[in-house]
């Protein structure tokens, strides 16, 4: 409390102060410091929807998380826990494209995927996935894979390529809309594929990650990836083709 200062002044002038205002004083402070805070999560937001290449802005509860081009990805937002109504309008409009309602729990991280469900102009839809940001072992990293490729073959997996081909990396695999579970890989260097089918066959390479599909990536101790697959399947643009990009989480 601010008064223990009046602890240390004189003595005098300590005995001048009437008990009552050094009460009043020592409620004062506790009113003023026992507003409680909102129990909150955290979201994550990426445009991933080929088929609705502009600019999008999403909200939570009409209040504004990021503003993302086709390909981007917000940090995390802090959001208030409980029953949350999340927009994905039209940059710089009221032209709502898209709604999903969510609980957000308390402590919890999770990402809002915005993707094309279908060929038709302008389809977007949204996925909800937790996000679990628990650090993994020692020397390890944890990766997973989000499978958002407009007419790419379904399911995909991670594999890493070898001279002797191509080896999956174990349980991480998503059909199209969906997302697999983190899986840990011993931190290090790779060039990691998305595959499909018992014979792995490449549909894109993940490379260093930014969408090229070349070069490798250093998977570090300790880190978080996602491996989004987005894109379109017979798009002329080569911006919208089917790329692989990585999201760090942490």
């Amino acid at each position: 409390m601010k008064t223990l200062t009046s602890l240390f002044r004189p003595a005098l002038f300590a005995l001048t102060l009437p008990a009552t205002l050094a009460f009043s004083a020592c409620g004062n402070d506790d009113d003023n410091n026992s507003t409680p805070v909102p129990d909150q999560g955290k979201v994550l937001a990426v445009h991933a929807a080929p088929n609705a290449n502009v600019k999008v802005s999403v909200l939570a509860d009409d209040k504004a998380v990021k503003d993302l081009s086709y390909g981007e990805n917000s940090g995390y937002a802090t959001v208030d826990a409980g029953s949350r109504t999340f927009k994905i309008n039209v940059a710089g409009t009221t032209n709502t494209v898209a709604t999903a309602t969510q609980t957000v729990a308390k402590d919890k991280n999770y990402s809002l995927f915005a993707y094309s469900p279908t060929t038709q102009a302008n389809s977007i839809s949204t996925i909800w996935v937790e996000d679990d940001l628990t650090a993994p072992a020692s020397n390890q990293a944890k990766i997973r894979v989000v499978h958002l490729g407009l007419n790419a073959p379904s399911p995909v997996k991670l594999s890493q390529e070898t001279v002797a081909g191509s080896t999956d990396v174990p349980g991480v695999s998503a059909t199209f809309g969906a997302a697999s579970s983190f899986a840990s890989i011993p931190s290090g260097s790779y060039n990691l594929l998305v595959t499909t089918g018992a014979t792995s066959t490449r549909v894109v390479a993940v490379g260093d990650g930014n969408g090229s599909g070349s070069g490798t990536k250093n998977y570090e101790a300790g880190k978080i990836y996602t491996v989004v697959v987005r894109g379109s399947l017979g798009s002329l643009d080569d911006n919208l083709k089917p790329k692989a990009v990585l999201i760090q989480h942490n």
